[in-house]
């Protein structure tokens, strides 16, 4: 695979930085912190970092408000440290994504101070703004994902202006052509630094109904989870209007034009709408984004069926673009959590879903923290931090759960994340789960993961493959992947049961009828199904993974 195409079914390792590891001892993580890390990074076997947002910020909604795309927040660092990181990066061999959101900036940012002056400045359309209906009240039905409308009066011009997010994120607007030029000329600023590639934010944000139509009811039996809490009044409508409109796609294509100039740059755009599945299949096609993210299967049921059907219903409207699965986060639970059987973090299960989600068609993002196995660390609702979790409380409790610092040794002060009090504590439940104790643990989930990861960089089935599923019975997720000559089985167990499965039956559910002597279970520490005859034994959370040299 030439090195322009790096992103084809790469592992993509997003670090939270206020998380990560801090290094000038201020309890929250930043650039250099990072950087003291890559060492880890490296040998973890991951090949790209998805930083999320360090930009200049009032840091309302924690660095997604940017109040300058192009300067460091002082927490942070500095572009220098920024340089110097990428440059460590890639002389370790590790690409560089970088957090981008073009939907809407914070009410610092300078586009906006001016926006909101009058109606007749050089910026007065670059963001949303609306009359108010005859009666004074918003100019539509509108809701933000973070509760009540999404609408906020401004007095100074007698307006409303859109906000998707809080109040403190005004909404760009898009249909504004000088606007679109400001932006696409932020993007140029960081790919002329060095970066490989972008995660877009909340990108089907960026467009909103010219025409202002109001969002139609939703029944409740149709809110399915996208992120956010069925009981949010954000769930009760259908967002036709406020978001995802067609005018979207022609400005990808603009910004992936922008990115073909340069060298071996990818995107993954986070893709959020009511059917985020045939969106991505959108965004992803005719030169647009190179791939596509969306809630699947960070918000969805934990079952292999759902997998499966999620996995195979993308497959199937895909035209040339290539899809990017994550189970875990910034904005979720964790999933060592979230998808336990009875609320109770299982090392053997964690692995087994991290390694489930790796062995997928298409590129994965592994979130901080879930190498180890972490759970969702319990916070109070006095030790909130998250605006989105301080509002629902306590139907939900925010995204701090999965935001708390790394735990990298329970001997040092504040477990090695930071010499000074950490912005979220550290998480009591974790200090039996640090790197330092998991690295001198043979079966430890993160050795496990390092040693799938590395043998996984050799397997190009794995990475390039396409992917065909079996109708397997029970809690069980069974797939080949295949790349020309190259065959690999992947059987999961989802269940706390042992199960036993015929795998001649298996096999030809998946077209390799006769080809049971030709299967070689692979030689890891991590899988640890068994082969007795032909019969496949898999204890609770067990998978196998094996070659099929096929005649």
């Amino acid at each position: 695979m030439s090195d322009a195409l790096w992103w084809q079914g790469a592992i993509i390792y997003q670090i939270y930085p206020r998380s990560f590891m801090d290094a000038n001892g201020d309890g929250i993580g930043d650039l250099r912190g990072i950087e003291k890390k890559l060492d880890y990074l490296e040998k973890l076997g991951v090949d790209a970092l998805w930083i999320s947002p360090f930009f200049l910020s009032p840091m309302k909604d924690f660095g997604y408000d940017i109040a300058d795309y192009r300067q460091v927040d002082p927490m942070f660092g500095s572009l220098e440290d920024f340089d110097r990181l990428t440059k460590k990066a890639h002389e370790r061999g590790l690409k560089i994504m970088i957090d981008q959101v073009l939907s809407h900036t914070s009410d610092q940012h300078a586009w906006f101070q001016q926006s909101q002056q009058d109606k007749n400045n050089s910026k007065a359309d670059w963001y949303v703004w609306a009359d108010a209906k005859a009666d004074g009240t918003a100019p539509n039905n509108w809701l933000s994902v973070f509760g009540g409308s999404a609408w906020q009066w401004h007095e100074q011009r007698q307006q409303y202006y859109l906000h998707n997010f809080l109040s403190s994120q005004p909404d760009l607007n898009y249909h504004s052509a000088e606007l679109r030029k400001a932006i696409l000329g932020e993007v140029k600023f960081w790919l002329d630094r060095g970066v490989d590639g972008f995660r877009f934010d909340a990108i089907n944000y960026c467009y909103h109904d010219q025409k202002l139509r109001d969002n139609p009811f939703k029944p409740r039996a149709q809110r399915k989870a996208r992120g956010f809490s069925e009981d949010n009044p954000y769930a009760a409508q259908y967002h036709y209007y406020d978001n995802n409109r067609p005018e979207m796609l022609d400005f990808l294509q603009e910004l992936r034009k922008l990115m073909d100039q340069y060298q071996g740059i990818s995107s993954v755009g986070e893709i959020n709408t009511e059917d985020s599945l045939q969106s991505i299949s959108e965004y992803t096609s005719k030169q647009r984004l190179h791939l596509g993210y969306s809630f699947e299967l960070l918000a969805g049921e934990r079952s292999a069926d759902y997998v499966r059907q999620t996995v195979s219903t993308l497959q199937n409207k895909l035209e040339n673009g290539m899809a990017c699965w994550a189970i875990s986060n910034h904005d979720v639970e964790r999933v060592a959590s979230r998808w336990s059987d009875d609320g109770q973090v299982k090392p053997e299960q964690a692995s087994m879903l991290s390694i489930m989600c790796a062995c997928l068609r298409g590129t994965i993002c592994v979130y901080q923290g879930e190498e180890l196995g972490l759970g969702e660390a319990q916070l109070s609702k006095e030790q909130l931090r998250d605006p989105f979790g301080i509002k629902f409380w306590p139907e939900f409790k925010g995204r701090d759960g999965c935001r708390t610092p790394m735990p990298w040794d329970k001997n040092k002060q504040h477990a090695g994340f930071s010499q000074g009090s950490p912005w979220l504590p550290i998480a009591a439940e974790h200090l039996a789960h640090t790197v330092e104790q998991q690295q001198q643990q043979k079966n430890s989930c993160l050795n496990r993961y390092r040693e799938f990861l590395h043998w996984r960089k050799q397997r190009k089935s794995l990475r390039l493959g396409l992917i065909e599923f079996a109708e397997a019975k029970q809690d069980c997720l069974a797939f080949v992947r295949v790349f020309e000559s190259e065959y690999t089985l992947c059987v999961f167990n989802f269940s706390a049961q042992y199960l036993e499965l015929d795998l001649g039956f298996l096999l030809a559910q998946l077209k390799l009828d006769g080809q049971i002597d030709n299967l070689q279970k692979i030689d890891l520490g991590c899988v640890n199904a068994r082969i007795d005859k032909h019969t496949l034994q898999l204890p609770a959370y067990a998978f196998l993974l094996a070659d099929i040299n096929k005649t």
